[in-house]
């Protein structure tokens, strides 16, 4: 069962980098991830705080 599911991870893994070589889905990929950045405020890195004030 294991293998059956590497196997299965593999050729989906295959596929989205054969998509995203594709230059439509990469002006997509672009749009989409300016859109999470914008989202975030401004792009401002996250992640943990030293949680002083």
């Amino acid at each position: 069962m294991g293998l059956f599911s590497g196997a299965i991870k593999a050729g989906l893994a295959k596929k989205v980098v054969e998509q995203a070589r594709k230059p439509q889905n990469q002006r997509k990929i672009k749009d989409l991830v300016a859109n999470l950045t914008n989202k975030k405020g401004g792009g401002a890195p996250g992640g943990r705080g030293t949680g002083r004030v």
